[in-house]
Order: C-alpha cells, then structure tokens, then sequence
C-alpha cells in the first residue's frame, strides 16, 4: 500500500517507521513547510524509496497512487484534511484524538461511512501487547465484574509547548493530549462500552497557558461499571506511567503497568509477551498500523458508527469540558 504523510515531526517518525514495518510505502510527505517535509523525506527515502515533498494537501488529493493517509498533525487540521482524503477516496488513519469537537468527530465518521473507506483513530495503547493481554483476561471474567476502573494520562514535571498549547490548534490542553490515552484505554479494556454520564474538575494550576493543565473525571459507562480518570502536565508526581490502568472487580483486580490479575490469593502475570525497549515502544505503533492495513485490504470496510473508538473518547472529552464549565454531571449524546 502506498502511503503519504502529513506532519513531519516526531510522532511522524512512529508511524513513518511502522508504515515500513508492515512491508508498505511512504511515498508523499506534506507538512507546514516544503523545507520541513523534504527534511523528513531524505530520512525516508533509504528505506521507502523516493518520496515527494511538499507544503500542501492538494499534492495527496491529486495523487491517484496513494492509497492511504496518515494524519500527524496539529489537531484542528484532522476534520478538515481528514474529510478532504476520505473523499478523495484515501483511506485515513488520524492519530488522536479523532478531532476537536464531537461535531467534526460525527462528520469524519459520517463522511468515511459515505464513501467507504476506513477511518481509524491512533490510540496507540490498544495495541500494546500487555494491554490486550490485561483485556483478555478481564473479558473472561477473571476478576469478575468490573465496578470501576482509574486510569492515567500525566506527565510528571514537564509538558509539551507550542501548538500543544495553543488552544485554537489542539481544542485543548491536558485533557485532549493525555486525557484520551486513559479514557481509551479504560474503555478497551471494559470491552468497549459506550459512556452515559460524565462529571468532571478541568483547571489550569501548574503553568501559565490558556489551556488546561489538570483534569478529573468521572465516567459512567452503559453497562454499569465506572471509570475515574485524570490527567495532567508538570505534575509534581503521577500514580502511574501513560496510560496505566486499575480495575476493581467482583472477583479480583486487574492493573494494566505493571501488568498483573489477582483473583483470590493468586496472581497471574503475562508471559512470553514481546519485550518493548521503552514505555511507548515503537512495536505499538507497529501493531496498531497492521491493523490499519488489514482494514484497507478489506473490500467492505465496517461502518464505523457511534462506536468508533476516536468519537468516544472526543464525546466524553467534549462532555467533561461541559461538565467543568457548569459544575454539574453531563450526560453524553452518543447514538447506539
């Protein structure tokens, strides 16, 4: 499959790299600057062969040899970019989170549907190996019935800058970067139940920036359990890395990093998972663009719907601003 690229900076380089991991091509870079996507193009070509380079979307739309995009970009350019690809019949794979509000979110998915193609958020921690061993686990009952969940997306005495922090190019802050890593992740891991009700505390505490910085929220899923999460930069300190998840069960409890199950006096951990070199290992993007792929290679792609992981977790994003806004619980507006 031939693949273009938008954006060029570090999170390009992931999914850049697990484009080639799967034996495709990125054969289109476009980004702010021609100079910035040529940059990032002689990276490439060693291992793509060669790759144009170039300072607007046009030159993909126009492409009839790219088969799909990968959309690593400022947030505010998902729904419009995103839209424009799918039309153009490119299947579309948008790292996190799907869009800034839930509306652009509705219309990505409304548009992928129209013309069949896919739509595929990056919530990169699905694919993680320990996570979907942790899942397993749970979906087979292991601690029972899951009560609550708490997950985290913080970082711990630094946090990102520039358009991180310009609310007009990522529709938020905290909440928006490492928010939806929890609240993904949680959902995932409670089989993909969809949120009901969401109360929520958003502020900006520990840097000067006209986005949040610190966010708790509570979730309340449809099939009963409920998921408290909370997100953060320059935090003094965090109860866990990104993304780590614990689960109260009727029978036992589950914790996603470090990964284990304990039901009664037993304790199960995973064995004879991949061995990842860093928290966020480049093998989770791998995992994740294979499944992008194996998706494409299929000549009906299943309609997304209010079930699509991106437009969850943009729904509950959207209902916990609203939520902080008005200090009272907010119910979220998703269609089975």
């Amino acid at each position: 499959m031939n693949v273009a690229l938008v954006g060029s900076g570090y999170i390009a380089r992931f999914h850049a790299r697990a484009v080639r991991a799967a034996g495709d091509r990125i054969v289109r870079v476009v980004s702010r600057t021609t100079a910035s996507a040529q940059r990032l193009a002689e990276e490439l070509q060693p291992h793509h062969g060669e790759v144009a380079a170039g300072d607007h979307l046009q030159e993909i739309l126009r492409d009839h040899g790219v088969d799909a995009v990968v959309l690593a970009q400022p947030n505010s350019f998902h729904e419009p970019h995103g839209t424009a690809c799918l039309s153009a019949g490119k299947h579309v794979l948008v790292d996190k989170p799907l869009a800034p509000t839930l509306k652009q979110a509705m219309g990505l998915v409304h548009t992928a549907d129209a013309a069949r193609r896919v739509l595929m958020t990056g919530h990169m921690w699905r694919w993680d190996p320990e996570t979907q061993w942790l899942q397993q686990q749970i979906s087979s009952g292991r601690i029972g019935e899951v009560v609550r969940t708490e997950g985290y997306g913080i970082h711990e005495k630094w946090g990102p800058s520039g358009w991180f922090v310009d609310p007009a190019l990522a529709g938020g802050g905290a909440l928006v970067d490492m928010g939806v890593h929890a609240i993904d992740t949680a959902r995932y891991l409670l089989g993909d139940p969809l949120p009901s009700r969401v109360y929520a505390r958003i502020s900006t505490r520990f840097g000067s920036y006209a986005v949040d910085d610190d966010a708790h929220l509570v979730v309340e899923w449809n099939n009963g359990s409920y998921s408290v999460i909370q997100s953060g930069w320059w935090q003094p300190k965090m109860p866990g890395p990104e993304a780590a998840t614990r689960l109260w069960g009727t029978g036992g409890y589950g914790s996603l990093f470090p990964t284990t199950v304990e039901h009664g006096e037993d304790r199960t951990d995973p064995q004879g998972l991949p061995t990842k070199s860093d928290h966020c290992d480049q093998l989770i993007y791998d995992n994740q663009y294979r499944e992008f792929a194996r998706r494409c290679s299929t000549s009906s792609p299943t309609p997304s719907g209010a079930h699509e992981p991106g437009l969850v977790a943009v729904a509950i994003v959207e209902a916990a601003y609203n939520a902080s806004r008005t200090g009272r619980v907010v119910s979220v507006p998703l269609a089975g």
